[in-house]
């Protein structure tokens, strides 16, 4: 059985700084050099998974092949390191205060009076470690979501203390933090690196590494003075210049020696190559694109790119396999209107309708899918996105004006979208959805083969409603195809359009699959039916 290491990734100064990139990159180069890795987060926020945050508070909610609703720094996660995870990747103080209350009931501590220390930290402790003890990882990299000195992150600093005095050279804590450039001063700045060290240190914890994000190249000098200021070794204090893509972020990482000083500080052997060339390959087409393209993604959170972080991502890795750049257009879809649709989606050469929930901006959507529709423009749908197209189709096609989802109606005389029976007794709003990976059959003759090559797909599900099949028949019969379906409960997943050059869209998440080594079929195909579609209206 592997002897599991242990990375800790702490931020200071200033939130979003990007400890998942830095966490994923270093995934990255720890896999180039032939160790297993897997990463978790763990977050300081009190609700028990991100499932129920609106998404401009936290951005998406990924979903991973289990079904586990978790930050979207896990999406970053696998789409680097090609790796799936899981429950246990994701953490939150809810879970962790539910956990020890349920024990606390069930008369587990004895009689003792719970604390933070040792109750909460112990139970901390247990969650770090349980993908370690798997006995499937060289490395486990743990990133503690917040920034040091906030009152949520202090048990999980409390408990990296812990760790590290028991583990001693059998974990690393590195620190990311920001070293701000005054424009006014023309310098960088170490004052607030070095309190966010300190701050750290006060709570009992030395880092051993600390990185340094910039939008300025680091001196020497001033790589010295951190190093002086933070009690670590110059080698240790890494420069993180702003980045054109975060992809570059491994090589610049790697440029800088951070997996080889993570090797050094857990006196691990370190290997002299660091296979990584297909990652590099992705980097030469990604900026070398032989082709422009424009996509519009029509959602009601386009304001925080975030909140659709995983299907940028996803076309974004589409574009390379297609040596295109794709240029992604933001349209609000509470501003579509079946009158102005021509005007808001001029230029575009495909129109992605995002997922969502609720009321708020669906019409606009179904404005949306109609025009892509009648004018014959690549359409892509997702989820929501897919539910609109049902809608749109029963009622500009079918000839039900009223037709609708029983989410948005639940007095539609026609709710070609309905809530699954399982559902309709559902109280509680957290982790009911039906969740995870699902199987489905692909029918061959559809674009949906075409992009995957096979028959038996799995993809994972974030929903409640589903296409209803009473209408299954009538939708055939006018020209819309089901070109995938559940093979348990014959629920369909994936609807087409006869006559259409391109025009898919599931029930399932595609978005959550695609990483750079496998850049998800249903996001090529898209992005070359767009390139065809842009080549045949640009000559």
């Amino acid at each position: 059985m592997k002897k599991t290491k242990y990375i800790f990734v702490t931020g200071g100064v200033t939130s979003s700084l990007g400890k998942g990139i830095i966490s994923s990159s270093l995934a990255k180069l720890l896999q180039g050099r032939g160790f297993s890795v897997t990463i978790q987060k763990l977050d300081p926020y009190i609700n028990i998974d991100p499932g129920t945050l609106n998404p401009y508070e936290h951005g998406e909610c990924f979903v991973t092949e289990d079904g586990a609703e978790t930050d979207l720094d896990l999406g970053h996660y696998e789409r680097f390191s090609n790796t799936p995870t899981s429950q246990a990747n994701n953490v939150t103080t809810g879970r962790i205060y539910q956990s020890v209350i349920n024990k606390e009931r069930k008369g587990e501590y004895l009689g003792s009076t719970v604390q933070v220390v040792p109750h909460i930290t112990d139970e901390i402790k247990r969650c770090v470690q349980l993908l370690g003890h798997t006995g499937k990882y060289d490395f486990v990299i743990t990133e503690i979501g917040g920034t040091v000195g906030d009152i949520e992150s202090l048990p999980f600093v409390e408990a990296i203390r812990q760790m590290r005095w028991e583990m001693g050279q059998d974990s690393v804590v590195i620190h990311l933090t920001l070293v701000p450039y005054l424009s006014a001063a023309q310098e960088l700045k170490t004052k607030p690196t070095q309190h966010s060290v300190k701050m750290l240190q006060e709570q009992g914890v030395q880092p051993d590494i600390i990185v340094c994000r910039c939008e300025k190249h680091l001196s020497q000098s001033i790589k010295s003075k951190i190093a002086l200021f933070c009690n670590v070794e110059k080698t240790s204090v890494i420069e993180c210049i702003d980045a054109d893509s975060i992809y570059d972020v491994p090589i610049l990482m790697m440029d800088e020696g951070l997996d080889k000083e993570v090797l050094r500080k857990t006196n691990t052997p370190i290997s002299e190559k660091v296979d990584i060339e297909n990652w590099k390959n992705f980097l030469h087409h990604l900026h070398n694109p032989k082709h422009d393209i424009t996509v519009g993604l029509v959602g009601k959170y386009v304001e925080l790119k975030d909140a659709y972080k995983s299907i940028r991502e996803a076309l974004i890795h589409g574009g390379v396999a297609n040596e295109t750049k794709v240029h992604i257009k933001s349209i609000h879809s509470e501003e579509i209107t079946r009158e102005n649709a021509k005007d808001k989606l001029a230029g575009l050469d495909g129109i992605l309708v995002a997922p969502g929930f609720g009321n708020r901006g669906v019409e606009g959507k179904i404005n949306a899918v109609e025009y892509a529709r009648v004018n014959k423009i690549p359409f892509m749908g997702i989820c929501l996105g897919m539910q609109c197209a049902v809608v749109e189709f029963a009622r500009n096609v079918l000839g039900y004006a009223d037709a609708h989802s029983r989410e948005m109606n639940s007095d539609t005389k026609h709710p070609v979208i309905d809530i699954m029976a399982e559902q309709k007794n559902i109280v509680n709003m957290g982790g009911t959805m039906r969740l995870g990976a699902y199987p489905c059959r692909v029918s061959e003759d559809s674009n949906l083969y075409k992009a995957y090559g096979e028959t038996m797909i799995s993809e994972r599900h974030r929903h409640r409603y589903e296409f209803n099949n009473e209408y299954l028949e009538e939708f055939k019969k006018h020209g819309m195809k089901v070109t995938g379906i559940n093979p348990d409960t014959n629920l369909v997943e994936v609807v087409e359009v006869e006559d259409h050059p391109w025009y898919v869209a599931s029930q399932y998440h595609p978005e959550y699959k695609s990483t750079v080594a496998r850049p998800h079929p249903m996001f090529v195909g898209f992005v070359k039916a767009m390139l065809e579609y842009h080549n045949k209206n640009t000559k």
